[in-house]
């Protein structure tokens, strides 16, 4: 096999290591030779030594190593939330004691109250004219807010800009979200995703605005080139994993009479997650997740939450999921 440049991290994986475990996937195993300038194949476990002779390699199922592939990347977010988090409490107070600085040399500035959050967006957004990147894990229907931000949108696309946002899927939200962009005139997109980051808007990739506590009563006003650069690489990443929905609605289908919205559960179940932690990632309450547990338990005949775990396993719909997508 010819080596290849491999220059990327060892979670990803790049074109030869896919045709490699293409390969591995067809025949049953490959010479352990032919992974050694492939090491993202081994880093990410699809890939394992033959335990019965050393010099082949074996793949690990499809159904298998995705699931674990993505729960490494849920997990890399969750991190990153969580120190950003823990960053902000730490240098709230610190901040009330600090003279304030007309520019920080870090790129990063404290913005306090929501009157000077939403006036330093909308200051960004009036120069505005390139791609505006926006993750939306709730949509609140405060009236005169909607109108505001879509004065503002609609300013940036008669500019000649692009407006791509994420939703959190919330079967309620989506008629709500769908008749504010029919509003809207120009190259407009929306996805949704089971699960999403907290709130982020990037403007021109020049200044982004995260919340810096739990209440959205700060937030940080961010241009520094590298957090900018690493906001939109996660951007673009949960963009792909998204379902469209604006301005065209892609079917969630149902796959062996279970939903899309089941299937997700069934994800985070066979993960070991409770009720409560299902329900808090889904952006429902707990009636709402035990209802569609209950659903699925039915329609796979469990009698027990151990045999659900079982069964989601050995049915397959997991797998089918991916094929889908």
């Amino acid at each position: 096999m010819t080596a290849r440049a491999h220059d990327h991290g060892p979670e990803e994986l790049c074109e030869a290591g896919l045709e490699l475990y293409t390969r591995a996937l067809r025949e049953g195993q490959v010479p352990a030779q032919d992974a050694d300038a492939l090491p993202c194949l081994l880093d990410t476990g699809l890939l394992q030594p033959d335990v019965t002779d050393p010099r082949r390699l074996r793949p690990v199922a499809p159904g298998v190593a995705l699931p674990r592939l993505l729960r490494t990347v849920d997990e890399d977010i969750a991190h990153r939330r969580r120190q950003g988090d823990r960053l902000a409490e730490a240098f709230e107070p610190l901040l009330a004691l600090a003279a304030p600085a007309p520019a920080d040399a870090a790129g990063i500035r404290m913005l306090s109250g929501l009157d000077r959050i939403n006036a330093a967006i909308s200051e960004a957004m009036e120069h505005a004219s390139d791609e505006i990147l926006a993750i939306q894990p709730h949509s609140r229907g405060n009236e005169a807010a909607h109108n505001a931000a879509l004065m503002r949108d609609q300013a940036v696309l008669d500019r000649g800009g692009r407006l791509r946002t994420l939703y959190h899927h919330t079967r309620r939200h989506v008629p709500l979200i769908t008749s504010r962009y029919d509003c809207l005139r120009g190259d407009v997109e929306a996805r949704t995703l089971d699960e999403v980051t907290e709130r982020l808007l990037v403007i021109d990739r020049q200044v982004a605005f995260i919340p810096a506590n739990k209440e959205r009563t700060l937030a940080l006003e961010i241009r520094n080139p590298a957090l900018l650069d690493y906001f939109a690489i996660t951007f673009d990443r949960l963009w792909h994993l998204a379902s469209p929905m604006f301005p065209e609605v892609a079917q969630r289908p149902s796959l062996n009479g279970v939903t899309a919205r089941q299937r997700a559960i069934a994800r985070l179940l066979i993960e070991g997650h409770t009720d409560t932690v299902i329900a808090d990632r889904l952006g429902m309450n707990v009636r709402t997740a035990r209802l569609h547990i209950a659903k699925l338990a039915a329609t796979l005949g469990s009698e027990s939450r151990a045999q659900l775990g079982y069964l989601i396993g050995q049915s397959g719909i997991l797998d089918l999921e991916e094929e889908h997508e």
